[in-house]
Order: structure tokens, then C-alpha cells, then sequence
């Protein structure tokens, strides 16, 4: 019996290393084959892996103003996430009770609500969009299948981290690091504007594509998309003793800062001013950019529109879309007929009375260059360029191309369009033209009508006129900054268009628009700033036909007259009740008036020319010094923000006559979010002193001078 047993163990294990030693043989073959037979294809394999790169992203560039006051740039932001599916509570490494869930959601409603003003819904939208709500509907799924990046925080800071850390719940895990903390945060960098709407048409925003990279689709951020955006760099693995690890190779290029012309205080005033406006107009919208005369440089460019609340926002740029101009296409064939020598003198007289089928209702018939300006009449420019032009149609738009008029400006301005002129020559799309009906369409082309010319080349050919005859390219782009801190500027592209004395015969022209009580601008005339320029209305196509309902005001001009500083073109549609003058015209009288109050026109800065006032204005002074300081000053009467009564500890204090950046600092400790309107002090707050601080809250500080 011991024999056989013994036999059988010795079967046993003689089986077992039999099948050791066949093992043995299929891994020694396998091996074998592998370093030996296929070491070929395994070797090209690895390097094929090893040679693989991955992308290394590069920063974005910022983008910054005309003195270098940043528009839009990068900043680290933090998003906060818990994970719900952490080994923590699979394992129940942790119990947790219900009442700190409940007081959980409870911290997180008033810290960092789902829905800004959670505590001004009703109480049902309030429980539906309350964290409680939430929280409670994620443990309802097995610990396996919840969601392992609750976002809490988007965007946010690392206070908002350490702030998270104490909440119930999560305090239970605040001496726990690493993987055993499910509370954990993604760093990511976050586009930002400062100066929030100012300008965002022409700044632009940018979207992320697929792979999370931020591309622009707008503005400067679309346009110049290829410089902000930087050169990829490239990395590899590379094998080390503990593992493989990912190896720079190429480094990434950091996009370009660009510098643009904007001026922020500029860009400020005419966005207010265009908002006023547009509000006495009762306007469906309004676009309106100012461009210094010697350098061509957009100071400022702003876009309104009505939105559906009857409040004003920025929309669509149509600084750049194609409008028909109406009359302030005028003083630009006028500039023509007098280099072509059709009229020689502002007082040559042309016959005004009905031409081409249109009149002119203004006395008297027979007017001079200024006066055909002055009164805008129709018959009496296109008579003028009729002089020239009648027997040869065709070559009107020739000579418009050759003033520049179709070169693209490359400003930098998305969507940017030319102007589009009808060709007048025999055959149009293949359709035989009669002279009456080539005759006819000139003579409308000539005071801007039978045309689509964009704001932006008709403000270019004003400041043409300005600037003695150069036209300068407007541009947004004064130049761009690489990582090494390297500039390259952009220089101003100049084309002479006309002769000095024509652009002087022409600003004698439009000056009397403004000037003569006769002049469809009279209104605009005032003793500090000498203005000069052209009003022009049109009427608006609706379903192919005019709509005579509305209008297209139009003014563009320049001030000073003797020295001109800037060039500005105002576009608004609105009612047909107002006026080119009342309503484009002010824009541009008061933007006169601001800039020569702060000392932009060559002028002492008074800041008289702004206020009703006329007095000084001393910012957050103190009932007990101000008497002394206003003495010590040598004022009379003054004006004063006061600096606002304290509240009680948790509630927003009253900011009113604080600088900007004191506030900010202020609100921003009390965990609240800052939006700043305007320029200046604090004049006005968006939630009322003594208002219980909600953390998270968005509060807008308007500022005023």
C-alpha cells in the first residue's frame, strides 16, 4: 500500500514538473522568438513609441491698450471638484451623517450658489437650484456610479480651496493629503477683460476647440488669432529608472502681446456718449469710432444696439458693415470735382435747380461750393461732377479707385468690409445699360446714394480731407511685443489723395455746415471747439423696399477746425422724427467737448466744458478737512463724493468716492465678485450700503469724473 502511494506521489510530481518543463520551453521559445526571431519588429515598435511626441501649449498673449493698460490676458484659476465616487466611501473609510450633508449644501448655497440671486426666487426654483437638492439626487446613485468631478468652484481661487476645506464634510478630511482627500482642485488658465464690455467687439473673445485650446472667434482675439496664440512646442518620453517620463524637446513660443491704439478713457466717454444718444433717439442702434487725424490710430470704437429688455448693449460692429452713406458721401466727390479741376473757387455757382430726378427745396437756386455742402443739396453736387464725368460714367468709379477707395485697411477689425460702388459702364452682369439709367445711377452715387460704403472708410476719407489730402490707413494695432520683450511696431500706411489746397477748399466746405445758420449742423457750432463736418440720412431697405419709418443718421466731421486732433463718424438708426445733427451730431459735439475739458486739444484742462457745475470736485474728502484743503487750494464753491457712513461688520459698505482699486480690494475681502462701468471714483453701487453680504454676489461699481 506505502508503495503505491509512493508511486502515485511520484507521478504526481512528475507530471508537475513535466509541466513546469513544457512551460519552461514555451516561455524560453517565446523569449526566444522575441529578443531573437522578432527583435526586429519589437525594436522598431519601441522606437517607433519613443520617437512619438506629444504638443506642449504654448501661453496666449495679452492684449493691451495704447498706454499699455491690459484689455485681455491670462490668469491661473483654480476649478474646485469633489469626488463622490472616492475610495472613501466605497470602502466607508468615513462615515458621514446626514445633518452634515444638509449643512454641507448649506455653506455651499451661501458661498457659491448654482444660480446667481438664488434668495430672490420663489421658494420652489430656490429648492430646485439649491445645492441640498443637488447633493441629496448624487448619493441617491450607488457610490460606484456617482459623479467623480463635482464641480464646485469654476474659476476660482485658492482662498476659495482653503475656504471649501473647512465646510462640513469636507473638514473630516482636512489633515488628509493626496489621494485620500476626495476635495481636490485643476489648475487652468482663464481668459479675463478687465475693463468687461468697453470694446469687447473690437477686443474680441475667444472659444476652446476640442482639445481645450482658446482660439479667437471675434475681434482682434479671431483676427489675430495666429500671433496671440504662440508656437506648440513638442515633448517625448523618455525611459528613466522608475518609469517613462515626458521630455521637453522643443519648447513652446509664448504668443505676442499686442498693443493697440484703444484709449480707455476715450473709449469710456464715447460709449456713454453714444448711449445717450441712442436712449434720446429712442434708437434701434448706433456705431461710432474716433481716430486721431496725424496717425490714423481708432482711439475708440463702439457698437450699441437695443436689446429686448430696452436697455443698450454692445452687438453687432458695424463700424465695418456697408450702409448707404446719404449725404456725407457729399465733401468726398466735391474733393474729386476740385482736383479735377471742375470747380477751381468755394465760391463758383452751379445751377441747383431739379436735376436727374431730384430737387432741391433750399433757396437759393443758383448756390456756391460752400453753400451746396452747407445746405446738402443733391442737384448741385451731382451737376458738379457731371461736368466731368457725363459723357464717361464708367470712369467715376475708376477715379474712386484711385483714390484707394476699395483697398482693404487690414485694421485689424473683424469683418472688416470695403466699399461697393456700382460699375457704370455699358453692360452689367451681362445686362445691356442704357445712358439714362448710367446717368441716372451716378448722379445718385454722387451724394450717396445707389452705394454701400462702410462707417469706417467714410470716417478714413473725412481725416483724408483733415490731414491735408494724406489718407491714412486707420489701424487698431500700434504694434506687437514677443516673451523676449522684443517690439515691433506697425507703422501707418499713407497715400496723398489730393493736393493741400484741395483739402483746404473742402474743410472751408464743411466747416460752413456747422458755422452758417444756414448749415444742416448749425446746432453743433460753440465757441470752445471749432468743428467741421457733414450730416447725411438715409433711409433703411426692409423687405426690398424703403422703409421710410427710419432713418440712418450720419454725421462725420473733425475738431479743431484750424488744428484738427481727431476725426470721429457717428452712425444711428432711429425714428424718422430726429434729426443727423440732434443725433449723430451731439455724439460727436460733446466727445469735442470732453477732450478739450482734459486739456486733448491743445488746450489748458479746465474740466469745465463737461460740467454744469463748473467746479472742481474733491473725491471722498472728509467733512473735517475739506474746508481747510479747499482753502489751502484757493477754491470757491466745490463739488465732493463723500465718502460714505460705515455699516454694520458683514453688510457691503457704501463705496461712494472711493478710487477704484481701494474698492475693489474692499469688496473683494468680503468675498464679493467686482465689475467696474466707466472712469473715474465711485459714484454709484450696484447693491445698496448696509446689504447683507451674500459671498459670491457680483456687485457693479460705476465710476464718473
Amino acid at each position: 500500500m506505502k508503495q503505491k502511494n509512493k508511486q502515485h506521489i511520484l507521478a504526481r510530481y512528475g507530471l508537475i514538473i513535466g509541466l513546469i518543463i513544457a512551460i519552461s520551453m514555451v516561455v524560453t521559445a517565446k523569449l526566444f522568438y522575441t529578443t531573437v526571431i522578432d527583435a526586429a519588429e519589437w525594436n522598431a515598435a519601441a522606437k517607433g513609441e519613443m520617437a512619438k511626441t506629444d504638443p506642449i501649449y504654448p501661453e496666449r498673449g495679452n492684449i493691451l491698450s495704447d498706454n499699455g493698460n491690459i484689455l485681455a490676458c491670462n490668469i491661473l484659476a483654480y476649478d474646485v471638484k469633489f469626488d463622490m465616487a472616492h475610495e472613501v466611501f466605497v470602502k466607508k473609510k468615513v462615515k458621514i451623517k446626514s445633518k452634515s450633508w444638509d449643512s454641507l449644501a448649506d455653506s455651499l448655497d451661501r458661498y457659491y450658489p448654482m444660480v446667481e440671486g438664488l434668495e430672490k426666487l420663489s421658494a420652489e426654483k430656490r429648492k430646485e437650484k439649491s445645492w441640498r437638492t443637488r447633493l441629496a439626487r448624487l448619493r441617491a446613485n450607488k457610490v460606484e456610479k456617482r459623479n467623480r468631478a463635482v464641480y464646485l468652484v469654476k474659476a476660482g481661487t485658492l482662498d476659495d480651496f482653503e475656504r471649501l476645506k473647512t465646510f462640513p464634510v469636507f473638514k473630516q478630511f482636512a489633515k488628509r493629503n493626496g489621494y485620500y482627500n476626495p476635495l481636490y482642485y485643476t489648475e487652468n488658465h482663464v481668459r479675463v477683460y478687465p475693463f468687461g464690455k468697453m470694446a469687447e467687439l473690437s477686443i474680441g473673445r475667444v472659444n476652446h476647440d476640442k482639445k481645450g485650446q482658446k482660439h479667437g472667434y471675434s475681434g482682434l482675439e479671431n483676427d489675430l488669432d495666429s500671433l496671440l496664440y504662440g508656437k506648440i512646442g513638442k515633448s517625448k518620453k523618455v525611459p528613466l529608472t522608475t518609469g517613462m517620463t515626458s521630455w521637453p524637446i522643443e519648447a513652446p513660443v509664448r504668443g505676442y502681446d499686442v498693443h493697440t491704439t484703444i484709449s480707455i478713457d476715450m473709449q469710456d466717454m464715447l460709449e456713454e456718449e453714444l448711449k445717450k444718444a441712442c436712449v434720446g433717439a429712442n434708437a434701434i442702434w448706433g456705431t461710432a469710432i474716433i481716430m486721431e487725424t496725424r496717425t490714423g490710430d481708432i482711439k475708440a470704437i463702439s457698437n450699441l444696439e437695443k436689446l429686448k429688455d430696452g436697455s443698450y448693449g454692445e452687438a453687432l460692429n458695424r463700424a465695418v458693415l456697408a450702409y448707404e452713406p446719404g449725404s456725407v458721401m457729399k465733401p468726398i466727390s466735391m474733393m474729386i470735382a476740385f482736383e479735377d479741376g471742375l470747380v477751381s473757387s468755394v465760391n463758383d455757382a452751379v445751377d441747383t435747380s431739379p436735376f436727374q430726378g431730384t430737387t432741391d427745396r433750399h433757396a437759393p437756386t443758383v448756390k456756391t461750393m460752400k453753400q451746396v455742402i452747407e445746405m446738402s443739396s443733391n442737384t448741385g453736387i451731382a451737376r458738379v461732377i457731371f461736368r466731368g464725368y457725363k459723357d464717361n460714367p464708367e470712369a467715376w468709379h475708376k477715379r474712386l479707385e484711385e483714390i484707394g477707395f476699395f483697398e482693404r485697411f487690414h485694421t485689424g477689425i473683424h469683418q472688416e468690409r470695403v466699399p461697393f460702388v456700382p460699375e457704370l459702364g455699358p453692360e452689367r452682369n451681362g445686362v445691356k445699360q442704357t445712358m439714362t439709367a448710367r446717368l441716372l445711377s451716378l448722379a445718385r452715387q454722387t451724394y450717396g446714394y445707389n452705394t454701400m460704403i462702410p462707417p469706417l472708410y467714410t470716417l478714413a476719407y473725412y481725416n483724408a480731407i483733415a490731414n491735408g489730402g494724406e489718407l491714412v490707413h486707420p489701424r487698431l494695432i500700434q504694434g506687437l511685443r514677443d516673451e523676449q520683450g522684443h517690439y515691433t511696431p506697425r507703422p501707418a500706411r499713407r497715400k496723398r489723395i489730393c493736393s493741400e489746397e484741395t483739402a483746404r477748399k473742402v474743410r472751408e466746405c464743411i466747416r460752413e455746415v456747422v458755422l452758417s445758420k444756414h448749415g444742416t449742423g448749425h446746432m453743433l457750432e460753440d465757441d470752445r471747439v471749432a468743428i467741421a463736418g457733414k450730416t447725411g440720412t438715409a433711409y433703411p431697405i426692409s423687405h426690398g423696399a424703403y422703409d421710410l419709418s427710419f432713418r440712418r443718421f450720419a454725421f462725420a466731421g473733425f475738431f479743431p477746425y484750424d488744428n484738427p486732433k481727431y476725426t470721429m463718424m457717428v452712425l444711428i438708426l432711429a425714428p424718422a422724427g430726429n434729426s443727423a445733427a440732434r443725433t449723430s451730431g451731439m455724439v460727436l459735439k460733446n466727445m469735442a467737448l470732453r477732450l478739450y475739458s482734459r486739456g486733448k486739444l491743445d488746450n489748458v484742462s479746465t474740466f469745465t466744458a463737461e460740467r454744469s457745475d463748473s467746479k472742481p470736485v474733491l473725491v471722498a474728502s472728509e467733512s473735517a478737512n475739506y474746508g481747510q484743503l479747499r482753502s489751502s487750494l484757493e477754491m470757491g464753491a466745490v463739488s465732493r463724493f463723500r465718502r460714505g457712513n460705515p455699516v454694520k461688520p458683514g453688510c457691503v459698505p457704501d463705496l461712494r468716492g472711493y478710487d477704484p482699486k481701494t474698492a475693489v480690494a474692499t469688496l473683494e475681502k468680503l468675498g464679493l465678485n467686482v465689475k467696474l462701468s466707466g472712469a473715474g471714483y465711485v459714484a454709484e453701487q450696484s447693491v445698496p450700503p448696509g446689504t447683507p453680504v451674500a459671498r459670491g454676489a457680483s456687485v457693479i461699481l460705476k465710476l464718473k469724473i
